[in-house]
């Protein structure tokens, strides 16, 4: 059997990034393991997320050469996963370059780079951009909608 793969994300929003992380990962290997953080650990993450669990998990394992999904509860849960799923290869995001070296005592661990100009965080500054529109311009943007749908009728 060829090399496992395993790595770690949130996917919330899931965009071009996630899926050339998935992409590369696989290509590290023949078997690609995703662990989808639960909404319990994104809290204690600090991190809110807009999509549940459920929903984001079920995306990934869909991804095509994404093996299968497993929740991640916890930081320590790393360890377990690579010693239970006999994992040859643990991939992250450079963001997080040098916080999972010691977990190379028992897998490679590889960094790699993040997608440029796209980003979650990003993404929900722009979507809370986006629903700051004032009522009143979404009201006016509307009333000029239906009279340009009168005129071409």
């Amino acid at each position: 059997m060829g090399k496992t793969v395993i790595t770690y994300g949130t996917f919330d929003m899931f965009h071009i990034g996630h899926l050339k992380l998935l992409q590369r990962a696989k290509a590290l290997g023949e078997r690609l393991i995703v662990g989808v953080s639960t909404d319990e650990f994104n809290k204690q993450k600090g991190k809110k997320v807009l999509i549940p669990y459920e929903q984001r998990s079920e995306v990934v394992a869909n991804i095509k050469g994404v093996d299968f999904v497993i929740p991640e509860k916890s930081w320590d849960q790393k360890i377990e996963d690579i010693k239970k799923y006999d994992v040859d290869v643990l991939v992250m995001g450079s963001d997080w370059r040098g916080k999972f070296d010691h977990l190379n005592k028992i897998c490679e661990v590889v960094y790699l780079p993040r997608t440029e100009n796209i980003s979650t965080t990003e993404l929900k500054k722009s979507l809370i951009n986006f629903v700051s529109v004032p009522k009143e311009d979404i009201i006016k943007a509307f009333e000029v909608i239906e009279v340009l749908k009168r005129e071409f009728e």
